[in-house]
C-alpha cells in the first residue's frame, strides 16, 4: 500500500485535474478520521494530503489502492488488552531527505502505554536535516515531547509513571548526540529546541535505547515497506483482525 503513496510524490510531469471520485475518495478530513484508530495507512495518509489542491493522476490512483486496502481489511483494528501495563514506551524514526521537492526528511513516533498503541503520528519535518543523524534526532524530539505530554497527564490522573521512559531509536549516532553534553561543531546549529530530548535525559525522564532497523516500529509511518515487514509491524502495533478473533471464539465455544 505504501509504495502507491510513495509513487504519487514525485508525479509534477502529470496534468492537473478536478475529478470528484478523486476528491470523495481522498478529502484530507475523511482519511484523517480513519487515521486515527489505523496507523497502518499513516504513511499513505500523508502524502495524499499534501496534493489535494493541485491532484494528478498518480494520486487519484494511490488514493483509490488505500481505499481498496481498507476494504480489504474492515474488521481490522487495534487491540487494546484489559490487563496491559500504564507504564510508557516510544519509538522514533526518520526518513532522511524523503521529500522529492523539499529534500525535507519525514518523521514518524508511536507511544505505547503498557502494550497498548495510544499515539502515533507522520509528520514532514520544518527545515531540511543535513544528516541522517539530525533527521532522527529532530524526530527523537517529536516523540519526547509526546511521552513528557502523556506522562503529565497520567500525573495528574494519580498514575504513578514508571522511569526512565524507553525511547527507542535504531540510529546510534542520533543517540550518542542525546548522551553526549557537550555541544560541539557537528550538533550546535540544531534548533534549541530538538535538544529538549537532552534535557529530558539529564532530568531522568527517558532513556534513548536502541533498537534493530526490522523491529523499529515507527518504520510503519516513515517508510514504504515490504507486504510481510508492514503486516509483521501492523501486529506489533497491535491491529488485529478481529473477524478472525470472533471466528476463533466461536470454534472453541
Amino acid at each position: 500500500m505504501s509504495d502507491s503513496a510513495d509513487n504519487a510524490t514525485s508525479s509534477s510531469k502529470y496534468e492537473l485535474f478536478d475529478d470528484p471520485l478523486y476528491i470523495s475518495t481522498s478529502d484530507q478530513p475523511r482519511l484523517l478520521y480513519l487515521n486515527l484508530t489505523r496507523p497502518d495507512i499513516s504513511y499513505s495518509v500523508q502524502h495524499l494530503s499534501q496534493f489535494l489542491s493541485e491532484p494528478r493522476k498518480p494520486h487519484l490512483q494511490a488514493a483509490i489502492h488505500v481505499v481498496k486496502y481498507l476494504k480489504g481489511t474492515l474488521n481490522v483494528g487495534l487491540f487494546y488488552s484489559s490487563t496491559s501495563s500504564l507504564s510508557i514506551e516510544a519509538y522514533s524514526d526518520a526518513d532522511w531527505g524523503q521529500c522529492a521537492f523539499t529534500s525535507r526528511s519525514l518523521s514518524g513516533y508511536c507511544v505505547f502505554l503498557g502494550s497498548s498503541l495510544v499515539s502515533w503520528k507522520t509528520k514532514k519535518q520544518k527545515t531540511v536535516s543535513k544528516s541522517t543523524a539530525e533527521a532522527e534526532y529532530r524526530s527523537m524530539s517529536y516523540a519526547t515531547s509526546e511521552v513528557v505530554w502523556i506522562s503529565n497527564l497520567l500525573k495528574e490522573l494519580h498514575i504513578d509513571v514508571g522511569i526512565p521512559i524507553p525511547l527507542y531509536c535504531d540510529n546510534k549516532a542520533a543517540e550518542h548526540i542525546a548522551h553526549n553534553p557537550v555541544f560541539h561543531e557537528r550538533t550546535k546549529h540544531l534548533d534549541i529546541d530538538c535538544h529538549y530530548v537532552r534535557d529530558k535525559l539529564e532530568e531522568g525522564l527517558l532513556i534513548p535505547q536502541h533498537v534493530r532497523s526490522t523491529e523499529q516500529l515507527a518504520d510503519l509511518m516513515t517508510k514504504p515497506l515490504g507486504a510481510q515487514q508492514h503486516k509483521y509491524l501492523c501486529c506489533r502495533l497491535g491491529l488485529k483482525n478481529f473477524d478472525d478473533s470472533l471466528k476463533l471464539q466461536h470454534n472453541g465455544s
